[in-house]
């Protein structure tokens, strides 16, 4: 299968399924010296594991993360650096019921046409728990953009159809859903629960900022920062799009609007979101993702099985009616994935 693999330089390749004995990575392009601190990546992967809060899916795992090589001593040493997480907590018999039936919105219709075969326990490969793999390899990735002074942080904006009315970023991670406002954070934890009630799910939007990014990041002409960064996290199941600086809003507005005046004291405004020409700015990266609702809900749904006849299911098991609040460490993973990719090229720009 190929796909599996992100990256020119900083060369990131996953391996591993929802139900499978573990998850691994191994990062090719590593510098070396760099001193690698595990506490900083485990506690990114305590922010994306399951069964963190009441609005996320009960199955237990401690993601805890063991690093099998290119360290030494505390320090990056330039090989490959290999990770692993195990899976302790499957239980493939919740998914008996779905072995030759297509879950609406998932991956499974799509895999069986393509291969011939699926793994219905979870999805395998197209589960939500691959991203552990893709958090672990961003702590790495997070931890040598800090080198550079590059500092990534997402949180939640909207949720259920409750909007953040202003951004805290020091209040994200004081509550269960990262709202980048706390004073609307009972509402969306409302807004999942209602949904539970009536077996359903809700979606969101998640805002990503990155701050310290030197002018000159990504590679014109199909390599552009924001297609990059844009390619690795719309690779994140269950996101639907994404928009830069003003985005969808900029197509109603003028040029003299939209450009971001230029003066020796910098930039007026930002609505490029840090990105121009597909080159980094200096300014703030700024985008915002749409996540859709969980596809595995209780509810009974309309599908066909593997002989093509009607069916009807009801998709049980332990999943999460709001896969957004632990998507936001994601999105910052695979932020941090392009951005120490597009650092690396960027040496090669010119003697």
């Amino acid at each position: 299968m190929s796909g599996n693999t992100f990256g020119r330089l900083f060369r990131v390749t996953t391996f591993g399924e929802s139900h499978g004995p573990g998850l691994g990575c191994i990062i090719d392009g590593v510098p070396a010296g760099i001193r690698l601190d595990p506490a900083l990546i485990q506690r990114d992967l305590d922010r994306r594991r399951p069964g963190q809060s009441k609005v996320s899916t009960m199955r237990k795992e401690a993601d805890e993360v063991e690093i099998l090589s290119g360290v030494m001593n505390g320090v990056t040493t330039g090989t490959a650096l290999a990770m692993l997480i195990r899976n302790t907590d499957q239980r493939s018999q919740d998914y008996g019921n779905l072995a030759t039936c297509f879950r609406p919105g998932h991956a499974d219709f799509g895999y069986f046409k393509k291969y011939g075969i699926r793994d219905y326990r979870g999805g395998g490969r197209s589960s939500g728990r691959e991203t552990a793999t893709r958090v672990a390899a961003g702590g790495v990735a997070k931890q040598l953009l800090a080198h550079a002074g590059i500092h990534i942080q997402a949180y939640t904006i909207r949720l259920g159809g409750v909007s953040a009315k202003k951004i805290d970023l020091a209040a994200v991670e004081s509550t269960i859903v990262r709202s980048a406002d706390p004073e609307v954070a009972d509402a969306m934890i409302a807004a999942i629960r209602a949904a539970q009630k009536e077996m359903d799910s809700v979606g969101g939007i998640i805002e990503c900022r990155v701050d310290g990014v030197p002018v000159g990041l990504g590679e014109p002409v199909f390599d552009k920062l924001d297609a990059t960064i844009a390619h690795a996290v719309l690779s994140i199941g269950g996101i639907k799009g994404i928009e830069f600086g003003a985005g969808f809003a900029a197509a109603d507005l003028r040029g003299s609007q939209n450009n971001d005046p230029i003066t020796p004291e910098g930039f007026v405004s930002n609505n490029a979101g840090g990105i121009l020409g597909g080159i980094s700015t200096g300014e703030p990266i700024l985008f915002r993702a749409a996540m859709k609702p969980t596809s595995s809900i209780a509810k009974e749904q309309h599908t066909i099985n593997e002989a093509g006849e009607a069916v009807t299911i009801s998709v049980h098991g332990r999943h999460d009616p709001c896969l957004v609040p632990r998507a936001v460490p994601v999105v910052e993973a695979m932020t941090a994935l392009a951005l120490a990719d597009a650092l690396l090229q960027n040496r090669c720009a010119r003697l």
